[in-house]
């Protein structure tokens, strides 16, 4: 009884990214802009005036990053695709690549044996669904799930998170405005709430 808690023989132990908050390359190669290009674009909105045009320059650094990865033994990494880097207008035919660059990314960590696991929507929505109307817009569920059918089948992974914590998208980007796309209004908030939960089950079917 008084032994020590241990995990699970089959725990995974990993580490977890966002696209924007490491990749850069904001404008290169096909991506088109994110909510969080616009947010960060205003006067105020972040401090010091940071963006994630440069951040960690994961991009071109990634192999790099990867040997990292593999050096501190991880069993696993958890990034997010950036969905302006798949899709630059959020629908219609994917950016080749976008899709070459997270091809590369799975294969080397394969090749280091580290189990890739994938998250769809770490907040980066594309700029031109906000522009009609973004998460409080019925049909941004739907291209989610268009989208999330384009990851499925193109990338060689097995873990796949659909939305990471639709209640920050929510409360922070629509209650208290300190996230993009930076609104305060508890019934647009409860109205992107509900979208994001279609989302979810959509792209989980």
């Amino acid at each position: 009884m008084n032994s020590p808690a241990r995990f699970p023989a089959d725990f995974v132990w990993g580490a977890s990214t966002a696209a924007y908050q490491i990749e850069g390359a904001t404008t290169e190669d096909g991506r088109g802009p994110s909510v969080w290009d616009t947010f960060c674009a205003v006067p105020g909105n972040v401090r010091d005036g940071d963006s994630g045009e440069h951040a960690a320059d994961h991009y071109h650094r990634y192999n790099e990053d990867l040997d990292l990865i593999a050096d501190l033994g991880l069993g696993s990494y958890r990034f997010s695709i950036a969905w302006p880097r798949i899709q630059p207008t959020g629908s219609g035919k994917p950016n080749q690549k976008g899709l070459d660059f997270y091809r590369r990314l799975v294969a080397g960590l394969a090749e280091r044996g580290v189990r890739p696991m994938a998250t769809l929507f770490h907040w980066d929505l594309p700029q031109e669904l906000q522009d009609r109307g973004g998460w409080e817009n019925r049909d941004t569920a739907e291209r989610f799930a268009e989208y999330a059918e384009i990851c499925f089948d193109a990338l060689e992974i097995t873990d796949w998170l659909t939305i990471n914590e639709p209640k920050t998208v929510v409360d922070c980007g629509y209650r208290f405005g300190s996230h993009a796309p930076g609104f305060k209004d508890d019934a647009r908030a409860f109205v992107a709430c509900h979208h994001l939960l279609l989302a979810h089950g959509l792209a989980s079917r």
